[in-house]
């Protein structure tokens, strides 16, 4: 099938300049279609030539005009909330670290008054030193050395430590009271 045979459709037409030829050479312009004159497609909407249509501003991927700036606000809005979830796991690693350490220097106060000749109340001001040293700032620990009885009866040493730790990196309210138990078996004679 020849091109001269085909019916002159905006598909097998011909652009020469402001008109469409098809290709027996008749003008298949339609000076009614939507385009108000202008060479249309299959689908009735203008042939465009590389000329942006509209007010001069070429559309690309679905952006609209009144999305200019949207980018700024969005690394804005989305790095203040990655912000304060990266603080907020510092601030969780951090009550982590002083709850851990202060539980080993309670156990250690706990050992150290469990000796034999030592009072189970000195095993309080011992982690209380050991803290003081592990954790610079913490002068505000509060630690207490008593005896206890453990299962079936045997002597035990328990070092209670408190301590109340500020939210410096997410501000989140007052702060946090930790508390910790360390426990040694008394030495007997």
């Amino acid at each position: 099938m020849a091109a001269a045979d085909l019916p002159a459709t905006p598909a097998t037409a011909v652009r020469e300049g402001t008109r469409l030829v098809g290709p027996d050479g008749e003008d298949t312009t339609g000076e009614d279609s939507a385009a108000g004159g202008r060479p249309t497609s299959g689908d009735g909407f203008p042939l465009g030539d590389g000329v942006p249509l509209g007010d001069g501003v070429p559309l690309g991927d679905g952006d609209s005009p009144g999305d200019e700036g949207s980018a700024v606000v969005e690394f804005i809005l989305v790095g203040t909330l990655l912000l304060f979830l990266f603080l907020g796991i510092l601030q969780v690693g951090l009550i982590l670290h002083i709850r851990n350490t202060l539980a080993a220097d309670a156990a250690e106060g706990a050992r150290h008054a469990a000796n034999l000749g030592v009072p189970a109340a000195d095993g309080g001001p011992y982690a209380q030193a050991l803290i003081a040293r592990t954790i610079p700032g913490r002068a505000d620990t509060v630690c207490t050395g008593t005896d206890v009885e453990g299962p079936g009866g045997t002597p035990l040493v328990q070092v209670t430590c408190k301590v109340a730790v500020p939210l410096v990196l997410v501000p989140l309210g007052d702060g946090v009271t930790i508390t910790v138990t360390g426990h040694a078996v008394k030495e007997q004679p």
